[in-house]
């Protein structure tokens, strides 16, 4: 329960991101090329929202540890030869693409794909903080 309130606390409305790519981007679950040689893998992003990142890895070990079918997905990583901690890192990615389809604002079965939100407001609003304390003009 307080790792909902977490995610949903630091997301702080999902009509910020355009994409899941996004929101993984601030939450420093998105793989980052780690490549040497002939070998290919993948490290975790050390930037963005430690506060996110932390919810995400505890709800991946938890489910991990309770959920069957994502064990299971654990266990299908380490057989393609992950490491256990890269296999959590693609299993915070695929939360963190989870969550961002199930806080759409029409997320559901049937519902329509979401449009992308105004690229620019049409008007801009200015706060006056030089007035006293006791109100403030909008502009």
């Amino acid at each position: 329960m307080l790792t909902a309130a977490k995610l949903i606390g630091e997301i702080a409305g999902v009509q910020r991101f355009t994409s899941d790519a996004k929101l993984a981007r601030l939450a420093g679950s998105p793989p980052i090329p780690a490549s040497s040689g002939r070998t290919t893998r993948h490290r975790l992003d050390r930037g963005g929202n430690r506060q996110l990142n932390c919810a995400l890895h505890r709800l991946a070990v938890t489910k991990g540890r309770l959920d069957p079918e994502t064990a299971a997905y654990l266990a299908r990583k380490q057989a393609e030869g992950k490491s256990r901690r890269e296999a959590l890192r693609c299993l915070k990615r695929h939360l963190a693409r989870r969550i961002w389809r199930l806080l759409q604002p029409h997320a559901g079965p049937d519902a329509p794909a979401p449009s992308p939100p105004p690229a620019r407001p049409t008007h801009t609003i200015t706060i006056h903080c030089n007035t006293p304390s006791d109100r403030f003009a909008l502009t």
